[in-house]
């Protein structure tokens, strides 16, 4: 029985290079190479697409290319490709940066060869070697790593960030949502950021940190002098979190322009904390609390605060309304990065209110 077929592959996205290859890859002899390495017999049919992609011209290599090595091709002898061939393939395309895409469908894979195929997608020595780069650089001012393909729970490469930034001193802005991140990586990466010195705007969403992870942010926050944005958006830091976080933001640090907890778990006791933290600290001026438990408690302590002009409508994502006596909130399109996917298809696309960020910490500002 023929295993079932694997369907093209998105291969992880590694950009293209940008300067025009004076020569071509050559990924065909980089093939026989690994055959030889590997003690594997060439499958000709795997040897004549590379050929094929080889002869493409340089605008391909620029934008990328898919290596299409299905089973079913009717246009050229097939010898289908077995879990040994995916073997011999992966290690080719390693470091071939311009191949953007892969078509195994039909061929004849079975598990092992699919464990090929995962391996060579794992993106944790891809991140390693990043933050390695950027542990000199001097221009980058702004990454974004979100949604790493990790195989480990051991937060290697959280180490590696926390590492990187110990020494960089221009990086602005810091995406690292879901990253599995837990207690071990955010105590390493508030370790690394006593040291640092130019981080703006610190994205943690949706990653594991729980109300004991945050502990860590809170003794940070009361020392560090830079952070303006920290995005803890789709954690679970509940109330001691949140409480954390307002007894550093209430005594301590008048640096933090905005803050997002949304969907953390956190019930009035924390939420009402945060609000009294603000009506403090006057520097904070954004917040977003949206998808917590929003209890009369809550419902009143924001209601107060944006009646009274502390917090401005267009700095949060709920708006108080009456009814029968009780306060309620309701939830505003503004937040972070609304847009940060995608943008209308008309209107105002960069308002302020609902891509945050790009008001409080333009990184344009800092080249």
């Amino acid at each position: 029985m023929v295993p079932a077929p694997l369907g093209a592959q998105t291969l992880p996205q590694r950009s293209a290079p940008r300067h025009v290859m004076a020569v071509p890859p050559d990924l065909h002899q980089q093939y026989l190479q690994a055959c030889q390495n590997l003690s594997q017999p060439e499958n000709h049919f795997v040897a004549r697409m590379l050929q094929e992609a080889d002869k493409s011209d340089n605008s391909g290599w620029a934008k990328g290319i898919t290596l299409k090595i299905a089973g079913n091709n009717r246009l050229v002898p097939v010898q289908r490709v077995t879990d040994e061939d995916v073997q011999v393939l992966a290690s080719v395309l390693c470091s071939a940066v311009f191949v953007t895409g892969l078509d195994l469908k039909y061929n004849m894979l079975t598990d092992v060869g699919v464990k090929h195929v995962a391996a060579f997608l794992q993106g944790t020595q891809c991140l390693i070697a990043i933050a390695s780069v950027l542990t000199q650089n001097k221009a980058v001012k702004a990454i974004n790593l979100n949604r790493p393909l990790l195989y480990s729970q051991e937060e290697h490469t959280t180490v590696h960030i926390a590492l990187m930034l110990r020494n960089n001193s221009s990086l602005v802005e810091l995406h690292l949502c879901k990253h599995e991140m837990k207690s071990f990586g955010v105590e390493r990466l508030c370790e690394a950021l006593y040291e640092n010195c130019s981080l703006r705007y610190l994205d943690l969403s949706c990653n594991k940190i729980t109300r004991d992870d945050v502990k860590f942010l809170g003794e940070l926050l009361k020392q560090n002098q830079t952070l303006e944005i920290l995005d803890l958006n789709s954690n679970r830091i509940e109330d001691d979190g949140a409480i954390y976080l307002s007894e550093a933001l209430a005594l301590y640090n008048r640096t933090l322009k905005a803050l997002s907890v949304v969907s953390n778990n956190i019930s009035g006791k924390g939420l009402v904390a945060l609000s009294q933290s603000m009506k403090i600290n006057m520097e904070l001026s954004y917040i977003y609390i949206w998808g917590n438990n929003l209890d009369e408690a809550a419902c009143v302590a924001f209601s107060e605060l944006i009646q009274a002009g502390r917090l401005k409508p267009n700095c949060t994502d709920v708006e108080p309304y009456e009814v029968d006596g009780h306060a309620h909130l309701a939830e505003l399109s503004h937040g972070l990065k609304k847009h940060y996917y995608w943008t209308p298809s008309y209107g105002q696309g960069k308002n302020a209110a609902a891509n945050a960020s790009l008001a409080i910490v333009a990184v344009s500002e800092y080249f």
